[in-house]
């Protein structure tokens, strides 16, 4: 294909799949599989590794917006009471131990597969007020977990609930992953965070989530495709959409199943976060600092491209 007819393609919208859970990893993702299967489509699975501690979550019980969230998306239908028991009443599964054959199954039939966290739970609460040891040790077990059931290396990362810090995005880089998908904002960027310059691009969720948006006045499960098809009827940039393997692939597949129709109406090539690294030029894109800020829907901060990058910043391996 020459430059021009590539300049002339219509853009990418890579499918991320973020697999929060031991029930989402046994129940889920096949049913993904399956559905991806009938379009001839591939996308990026990010698994969970080590625990299902879910129920731990009702920690945040005070953190603004969280109850809330929680009556509006119904959790306890999406996930299941035995899921929300774990690590609090029931002692959670250690999920590549258990179902690391979904897995591997993942990868032998073409899909990208990389590491969301080792415990999800953990990480998501932690890992913003962590240190460099605390970091490291948590990315390596989940690095080394899911290299394990896959017996290669992951191919790319994306943090759970977009919590990242300098010392994660230090680790990426000298896992070797070229890009990851840790942070919310509008187009791929070089990332500085902490004053650490990572040379593994980041490639971020652009579209609101399916459990930022149901519930919201006039958004129920008739009308959550119609929504965000109508988000990307301009085709004239790649997106990223998030979606979970304990909504998406279980009560939620057929707005999934909408969306997929959707969106290969509307012309993009849907496919891998990888199938839109290949069509960067990874040198030339900005440099952002990654920063803390909030998106409608979801409790608490998260990790989202901020401005472009000045200054001085050290760049580690």
């Amino acid at each position: 294909m020459s430059d021009r007819a590539d300049r002339c393609a219509p853009p990418h919208l890579a499918l991320k799949v973020d697999v929060d859970t031991y029930r989402g990893t046994l129940e889920g993702v096949p049913a993904l599989l399956e559905l991806l299967a009938e379009f001839d489509l591939h996308a990026t699975l990010l698994f969970s590794i080590g625990p299902d501690h879910t129920g731990r979550a009702l920690r945040r019980v005070l953190r603004p917006g969280f109850l809330s969230k929680v009556r509006r998306t119904s959790v306890a239908s999406h996930y299941g009471v035995k899921t929300l028991l774990y690590g609090v009443l029931l002692p959670g599964p250690h999920i590549a131990r258990r179902a690391g054959q979904i897995m591997r199954a993942a990868l032998d039939a073409g899909h990208e597969v990389g590491v969301h966290a080792y415990d999800h739970v953990l990480w998501q609460d932690k890992v913003a007020r962590r240190g460099h040891d605390w970091t490291w040790r948590q990315m390596q077990l989940a690095w080394d977990g899911l290299r394990d059931a896959l017996g290669v290396d992951p191919a790319t990362a994306g943090a759970a609930g977009w919590q990242i810090n300098g010392h994660a995005l230090a680790a990426e880089d000298a896992f070797g992953l070229r890009y990851a998908s840790d942070v919310r904002g509008e187009g791929p960027f070089r990332p500085v965070m902490d004053g650490i310059a990572s040379r593994c691009v980041q490639i971020p969720t652009t579209l609101p989530t399916l459990d930022e948006l149901l519930g919201l006045p006039g958004l129920d499960q008739s009308t959550l495709a119609a929504h965000l098809l109508g988000l990307t009827a301009d085709v004239r940039r790649s997106q990223v959409y998030t979606l979970h393997a304990e909504l998406e692939g279980m009560k939620l597949r057929g707005v999934f199943r909408d969306l997929l129709a959707g969106w290969s109406g509307q012309g993009y090539r849907l496919g891998t976060l990888g199938d839109t690294f290949a069509t960067l030029d990874a040198a030339a894109l900005p440099r952002r600092e990654v920063i803390w800020g909030s998106v409608p829907g979801r409790s608490g901060r998260l990790a989202c491209a901020g401005a472009i990058a000045n200054g001085s910043s050290q760049e580690r391996a």
